[in-house]
């Protein structure tokens, strides 16, 4: 099937779960372009780039080897980071790169270029109106913050305990205001 799917909608909307039932469904391949952004954080938290550097950042992106396997893992050069990239300081650490132009820029041809063998769900902010605007289905999730916020803080407790509802609800709100289509949807 050559069909592309794009999920778009705000962090915490359930766009992830909504695009791994729907690929596993449909037999497709789930392409996670949040987690393009975490292997990223991931790279710069390794070369001690600030998350505040967008040129450096952008510089960084370009390069890095970013792929998945038939397993929707992800790989950055030759290790699987699909673990470590599932932490709350990675999501907080893609939602700051990904705010930086020179950063989307970089990784756009290659969501496109995977997009562009057909046969994929691809979820992300942006998905259906920057980066694959002529896919031919594009579904749009949203939900109040508190929900999202719920859902997030939920999924985050199974990894770390300590998690609170309301820091988790105000780093939502903070990385709204900080992602252009999070302040749209709010």
């Amino acid at each position: 099937m050559n069909l592309v799917i794009a999920i778009d909608g705000p962090a915490g909307a359930g766009k992830s779960t909504v695009a791994r039932a729907l690929a596993r469904k449909l037999g497709l391949f789930l392409l996670d372009t949040g987690a393009i952004y975490r292997a990223v954080a991931l790279a710069a938290k390794r070369a001690q780039l600030p998350y505040s550097d967008g040129t450096q950042l952008g510089a960084l992106a370009r390069n890095l080897k970013i792929r998945f396997d038939e397993a929707d893992h992800i790989w950055l050069g030759n290790e699987d980071v699909s673990a470590a990239i599932r932490t709350p300081e990675m999501s907080q650490g893609a939602s700051a790169v990904s705010a930086h132009p020179e950063v989307r820029a970089a990784l756009l041809d290659l969501q496109r270029q995977i997009a562009s063998q057909g046969g994929c769900v691809v979820e992300g902010r942006d998905i259906g109106t920057v980066v694959l605007p002529q896919a031919p289905v594009k579904v749009f999730l949203t939900a109040s913050p508190e929900v999202r916020a719920r859902r997030r803080y939920d999924e985050l407790k199974l990894r770390s305990p300590g998690v609170d509802f309301a820091e988790t609800l105000k780093d939502l709100i903070e990385r709204d205001e900080r992602e252009p289509s999070g302040r749209l949807h709010r």
